[in-house]
């Protein structure tokens, strides 16, 4: 087998607070083969357990119909879009992201199109989907409001985007999970909601992954840019979308008793799950 051809489809370079959208995608660049690595053995368990299935549940019928994944990473959440019948196109500003997915789609095709692309110069044509979809990308990404109108633009009148989101109320710039003395978390502080976050590096790794393999691999660097949930609200509207669904997962009982870490997300919600659509 060769290798997979990458379609790169940048019109250029947009700069935002200091942080240009490629250079973002430089950064997941570094983050992608750690990530992929460690998301594939099973350890972004939040994803697995609670988001994903979350997400999958509210989405409407999408069988026999033209999907975007905004953001799409090495296409692990793709994958599951096309097992449900639709025929997906993923996008994302990682090349490296990108070559992961093309990779697994050549192992085990799904009939998946893949390309490099930013999620804020969509290299396709006004309304030619029928659905778009963002799993945990937007809130990384410079200027949402780009972001947004893009994913507007490549929809057919009536298509809906279904997004999710870190919560804005709960992932904020201060936050601090308190525990009791058995080290069960019974609130999570947070402060500095209203503060303006524009490219923040956050330093982390799955925590779930055992000692020895976060000492392997280097912690993911990943641009923060905050706003509240008013601001992310008033942006859908602004760009002309009519709010149709919300959710805030959390874990079950029988998911945290297997991952007592996960038990926090019982306390506050972590993730804001959203669809909106275009109107006709």
């Amino acid at each position: 087998m060769g290798t997979p051809k990458i379609c790169y489809q940048c019109k250029g370079c947009v700069e935002y607070n200091g942080m240009d959208h490629l250079e973002v995608g430089r950064l997941w660049d570094k983050n992608a083969p750690a990530w992929t690595a460690l998301s594939r053995q099973g350890y972004d368990v939040y994803r697995d357990l609670v988001n994903t299935p979350a997400f999958l549940e509210i989405l409407p019928e999408i069988k026999g119909l033209e999907g975007l994944d905004i953001g799409c990473g090495e296409g692990s959440n793709t994958r599951k879009l096309a097992r449900l019948g639709a025929k997906i196109v993923g996008i994302d500003i990682s090349s490296v992201f990108i070559q992961e997915a093309i990779s697994l789609e050549n192992i085990e095709p799904l009939g998946i199109e893949f390309k490099v692309a930013s999620a804020l110069e969509l290299p396709f044509q006004d309304e030619r989907f029928d659905l778009a979809t963002a799993f945990m990308s937007f809130m990384d990404m410079p200027n949402h409001e780009i972001a947004l109108r893009e994913a507007f633009r490549v929809l057919k009148p009536g298509g809906f985007l279904q997004f999710s989101i870190t919560h804005p109320c709960f992932e904020t710039p201060h936050r601090k999970n308190l525990r009791d003395e058995t080290g069960k978390t019974y609130a999570i502080e947070v402060g500095g909601y209203f503060d303006r976050i524009d490219g923040q590096i956050a330093e982390w790794i799955f925590s779930s992954a055992p000692e020895n393999l976060q000492q392997k691999w280097p912690k993911f660097r990943i641009p923060v840019y905050h706003k509240t949930i008013s601001e992310w609200l008033n942006l859908l509207i602004d760009v002309g979308f009519v709010l149709e669904k919300f959710v805030e997962p959390k874990a079950s009982d029988a998911i945290t008793a297997q991952y007592p870490q996960m038990q926090d997300s019982q306390v506050v919600a972590y993730f804001l799950h959203v669809r909106c659509r275009k109107p006709r």
